[in-house]
């Protein structure tokens, strides 16, 4: 039988009994070559619980839509920012994303921090990275979820605007699909010029 994974709220509970409010941040499509960044904080009421959170990369499509809804109405507060291939392109993969979470850390009332393994640059609230944090942490693994419905929304609706991509199949990352598509088609607006295979092809329009 298999055995139902659960998300602890032990990093919050070490915050809440002091009636510190925790804010839990994650990204999805740090790998792709095209679409968003996409980045989320959540903040739950102290002592929340809901066993069916956890790291959005292991639940169905099914259960992260429904997800999606509960963790909206269930939040004292949330941010989704959605992080442009331009801006990409411009800072880098991950500084872009740590930018992005240190405006949501910022933006929210928590004082404490938890991410999923990303440092920030932040002197008054207090930072805690943690590995595999979307599976340690019910507040982080909600942003996962946040992060990762909204960001395949965005690709959905770019699937319709760029059928020949594939990319509500792939979402954008490397596949064989998405690569074929790539050196079939082109580079389209919302490719990543900075990323390796993009790049390749970007430079042979260049160059005639």
């Amino acid at each position: 039988m298999k055995i139902k994974k659960t998300c602890p709220n032990d990093y919050e509970h070490q915050y809440w009994p002091l009636e510190q409010l925790v804010v839990g941040i994650d990204e999805a499509g740090r790998g792709p070559l095209a679409g968003p960044l996409t980045v989320a904080g959540v903040i739950f009421p102290i002592g929340y619980e809901n066993p069916d959170i956890y790291d959005s990369k292991a639940l169905s499509e099914k259960k992260r839509e429904e997800l999606f809804q509960t963790i909206q109405e269930d939040a004292l507060w949330f941010e989704i920012i959605q992080v442009e291939p331009e801006e990409i392109d411009k800072h880098n993969i991950y500084r872009a994303d740590q930018i992005v979470m240190e405006q949501i850390a910022k933006d929210s009332m928590a004082p404490v921090v938890l991410t999923d393994a990303m440092p920030l640059l932040i002197d008054d609230k207090k930072i805690i990275p943690l590995i595999k944090g979307d599976q340690k942490s019910i507040s982080i693994a909600a942003a996962s979820i946040l992060a990762k419905v909204t960001r395949d929304h965005t690709m959905l609706a770019y699937d319709k605007e760029y059928p020949e991509y594939g990319f509500a199949k792939h979402k954008g990352y490397p596949t064989k699909q998405h690569l074929e598509a790539l050196h079939t088609y082109g580079v389209t607006k919302i490719h990543r010029k900075s990323f390796g295979p993009v790049r390749e092809e970007y430079m042979k329009i260049k160059l005639f």
